[in-house]
């Protein structure tokens, strides 16, 4: 396994997701490095690389540009104002550490330009969201991402439709749904040994919980309208509020924000979950959607109840309970607070075994492999 230089609109410590799963098992066999979106300094002088250590991951090196600014904001891969800086102090930071043609692994089409100056064995593209879709997406992105899609080495998509979108562009491409740690949620399942958290204590049963990035893709007039059928179900929102005005969100006495948890701590919450929510919007935003706490729900054994996202269905139809509607949704919530289903658990077992991330990379590991086998036999047969 190479070193890989992994390019990421996604903060290494924000919500623990596909990309650090996966690179963290990556890091286990050679090192890694992170590259962040720029942090605009108002008290920089001069632009340089800031380097941190991942916490709890050996191998995993952080890197992010700091840019002068005089007044903070947003900054991301490709931004004419920064991008020639950070490919050149990158550049310098990799010759420096014998980071000798990489894997370059992109999650965004706005990092093109790094492909261009950074010499690599092999381009990855692993597509885990249809990032045009989102709010605030620059306007060049879906114009960057075929170019990226095509010259691509190998594409690798978080989900069926995804895959059905980015097929067309590349012959190498390769769907592998998003995984999960059986053995880290599988903890709060039945018999558990979790004590309430403390910012649940006063939060009574029966508890209905979502976890994740609370956004644009937020049903937020379901959420309400939960609220309003059944003011004695609780629901708990865990995550950060991301792209939307906090002020939006639905207030009543029994919903509760209880802000961002980090991975350690998600276990110890889902323990007191009795029904685990997808509340999503079915809108453009979540139309390629293929939520990983899917698989971490079911870990727990928790009833499931989604709105009718495409790849829940086709991937987990057998399990999750779907509302098309707000008053189905609720319906299939009151049904779950009543259901036990050996037959459902048997089922998950089969699924859990499927989507583990350790069988993924190992996938993800035999296919890199193979592509690089290919191209030095390519190059060979060239010179």
């Amino acid at each position: 396994m190479e070193d890989i230089v992994c390019i990421s609109h996604l903060r290494w410590n924000f919500v623990w997701q596909r990309p650090q799963h996966l690179l963290s098992r990556f890091a286990h066999h050679n090192r890694v490095v992170i590259v962040e979106e720029p942090v605009a300094d108002i008290e920089a002088i001069e632009p340089y690389l800031e380097i941190l250590k991942a916490e709890k991951t050996t191998n995993v090196t952080i890197v992010r540009l700091v840019y002068p600014s005089a007044q903070p904001r947003w900054i991301g891969h490709g931004d004419p104002a920064t991008q020639r800086v950070y490919n050149e102090l990158l550049n310098n930071y990799l010759n420096k550490n014998d980071y000798e043609r990489p894997i370059l692994w992109m999650y965004t089409p706005m990092g093109l330009e790094f492909a261009d100056t950074i010499e690599h064995d092999l381009l990855v593209y692993d597509v885990m969201d249809q990032l045009a879709a989102f709010k605030g997406a620059p306007a060049d992105l879906q114009e960057r991402e075929k170019t990226l899609l095509r010259s691509a080495d190998i594409v690798f998509t978080g989900g069926m439709s995804l895959y059905r979108d980015k097929q067309s562009y590349n012959s190498q491409t390769h769907l592998f749904p998003s995984g999960v740690e059986t053995e880290h949620f599988a903890a709060a399942g039945p018999g558990h040994n979790f004590e309430k958290p403390t910012d649940l204590q006063n939060i009574s049963s029966p508890i209905l919980g979502y976890y994740g990035v609370i956004d644009e893709r937020m049903d937020l007039e379901l959420l309400a309208a939960i609220s309003q059928a059944h003011p004695d179900w609780q629901l708990v929102m865990l995550g950060p509020v991301v792209k939307i005005d906090p002020t939006d969100l639905p207030q009543a006495p029994n919903i509760h924000y209880l802000g961002l948890k980090n991975y350690e701590q998600l276990p110890g919450y889902l323990a007191f979950f009795d029904v685990a929510l997808i509340p999503f919007a079915i809108n453009e935003s979540t139309r390629f959607l293929s939520p990983t706490k899917t698989l971490e729900y079911m870990a727990a054994h928790k009833p499931i109840v989604s709105t009718p996202i495409s790849d829940v269905i086709e991937l987990y139809g057998e399990v999750v309970r779907v509302g098309h509607s707000h008053h189905e949704f609720i319906g299939q919530v009151q049904d779950s607070l009543h259901e036990f289903s050996q037959a459902r658990r048997e089922k998950e077992k089969e699924l859990l075994a499927t989507y583990s991330w350790d069988s993924i990379t190992t996938r993800m590991l035999q296919l890199i492999a193979e592509s690089t086998r290919s191209l030095t036999l390519v190059e060979s047969s060239t010179n």
